[in-house]
C-alpha cells in the first residue's frame, strides 16, 4: 500500500447516512492518505450533523459550508458553487461521494468538471422510479465517476444494465463497518431505552423522512393512521422535515395520541440501541432497511420500491406502500425467516474501498 500521506482524498458528506458511511472509510484511510472532510451543511441540525462526529469519532469537518434548506436546484447549484471552490485550493486525487443525495451529486459535478477523479460509495443501486429525486442523483452521479464501489451483485448489474463496465467493483457495504463499530459503544453508553422507559423486545421503532411521504398529506396521514394503530408503543424520531409537514398538514394531534413516542432527532448510539431492541421498525429509509436486516430485527418499509430487494426477497423486510390497510396488514403477517445469509460486507468494507483507490490511482 502507498506511504503514508502520499494520497489525498476530499471526503464530500452532507447528510446522516453519509457520515456514517463516512466514518468507516475514514478510519481505513488514515495509514495511507490524506483526508479533507467538506461538510455541504445539507444536514445542519446538531442532532443530525455535529452528534454523528462525535459518536462515530469522525475527524471535524475541515470545511463546512452551511448550505442548508432549499429547493433541489438552489441547493445544488449553491453546493457546486462552494464545493469548487475548495476543490480548486485543495487539489485532491480523488473525490469521495456517497449515496445519493444533492451532496453526492454535487461534489461529483465539481470534481468532473476539473477533471479530479470521483469515487462513488454505494454505486449501482436503482429503485426505477424517477420521481424519486434520489434516482435521478445516483443515475447522474454513476455515469460520471471514475470508480464504482458497489454494495451488491444487483448494483453491479444495474450498472452493467446501463452500459457502465469500467472500475465496478464490488466491495460490501460500508455501513456495516460502522454498524459494528456503533453497536458495542451504544449499549456501553445509550441509556435511550431507559430514558423512555421502554421494555426491549416490546416497542415498535418508526422513522419518516422522504419527500414522496412527508410532501403527500395521503400518505402521510395513512402512515400515522397506522402508528397509531399498532398494539404496542411506537418511537418517532422525527426528522426536521417530517415535523415541518406534520404541523403544515395539521397533523399535530396524532403525536398526542397515547402510545406515540415523538422525540427529536436522535443520535446514532440512541438509534442503533433503540432499533437492536425493537419488535418491529416501520421506515422509508434506506439505511435503516440494511442495519434492520444485520440486526435481525422484522423491517416494513413504508414505500412502494426499494433499492435493498435482498432484504425483500429474503423475508426480512416488506414492501407495505403508503395505505393503512397495507400497512397494518403487513405488521400483522410478518414471518421471520429462518434463513439470514451475510449482506453487503462483513465490517472490512473500508478497507476494500482505500485499497481500490491506492489502486486506481
Amino acid at each position: 500500500m502507498a506511504s503514508r500521506n502520499s494520497l489525498k482524498v476530499v471526503t464530500i458528506v452532507g447528510a446522516r447516512p453519509q457520515f456514517i458511511k463516512a466514518a468507516a472509510v475514514s478510519r481505513s484511510l488514515k495509514p495511507s492518505a490524506k483526508e479533507v472532510i467538506l461538510h455541504t451543511g445539507q444536514h445542519y441540525d446538531e442532532n443530525l450533523s455535529k452528534v454523528f462526529f462525535d459518536e462515530l469519532e469522525i475527524p471535524f469537518p475541515d470545511y463546512n459550508l452551511g448550505v442548508g434548506s432549499a429547493t433541489h436546484g438552489a441547493q445544488t447549484g449553491q453546493m457546486l458553487e462552494k464545493i469548487e471552490a475548495v476543490l480548486i485550493d485543495e487539489q485532491p486525487d480523488w473525490v469521495i461521494v456517497y449515496g445519493d443525495t444533492n451532496t453526492t451529486l454535487a461534489g461529483a459535478l465539481a470534481a468532473v468538471k476539473l477533471h479530479i477523479k470521483v469515487a462513488h460509495v454505494e454505486a449501482g443501486l436503482r429503485s426505477f422510479n424517477r420521481q424519486m429525486p434520489e434516482e435521478i442523483n445516483r443515475i447522474l452521479t454513476d455515469h460520471i465517476s471514475d470508480l464504482l464501489l458497489c454494495p451488491s451483485d444487483v448494483a453491479v448489474n444495474n450498472l452493467v444494465d446501463e452500459g457502465i463496465i469500467k472500475n465496478v467493483i464490488i466491495v460490501g457495504d460500508v455501513m456495516a463497518d460502522s454498524l459494528m463499530f456503533a453497536c458495542e459503544k451504544a449499549n456501553q453508553q445509550s441509556t435511550i431505552i431507559e430514558d423512555l422507559g421502554l421494555t426491549p423486545g416490546d416497542y415498535y421503532l418508526g422513522t419518516i423522512h422522504r419527500a414522496e411521504n412527508t410532501d403527500d398529506p395521503f400518505r402521510l396521514r395513512n402512515m400515522l393512521d397506522a402508528f397509531v394503530a399498532l398494539d404496542g408503543p411506537i418511537v418517532i424520531p422525527l426528522h426536521p422535515r417530517t415535523r415541518l409537514a406534520i404541523q403544515r398538514h395539521q397533523f399535530m394531534a396524532f403525536l398526542e395520541k397515547p402510545n406515540i413516542i415523538a422525540r427529536a432527532p436522535l443520535g446514532y448510539l440512541d438509534m442503533v440501541r433503540l432499533e437492536q431492541s425493537a419488535m418491529m421498525i416501520l421506515t422509508d429509509s434506506g439505511g435503516i432497511q440494511k442495519e434492520a436486516y444485520w440486526l435481525k430485527v422484522p423491517c416494513i418499509t413504508l414505500r412502494d420500491e426499494t433499492e435493498w430487494v435482498e432484504t425483500v426477497e429474503l423475508g426480512w423486510n416488506v414492501l407495505a406502500g403508503a395505505t393503512t390497510p397495507s400497512i397494518l396488514e403487513a405488521v400483522e403477517t410478518f414471518s421471520i425467516p429462518k434463513q439470514h445469509p451475510d449482506l453487503y460486507g462483513n465490517g472490512k468494507v473500508g478497507d476494500k474501498i482505500v485499497k481500490q483507490l491506492v489502486k486506481t490511482n
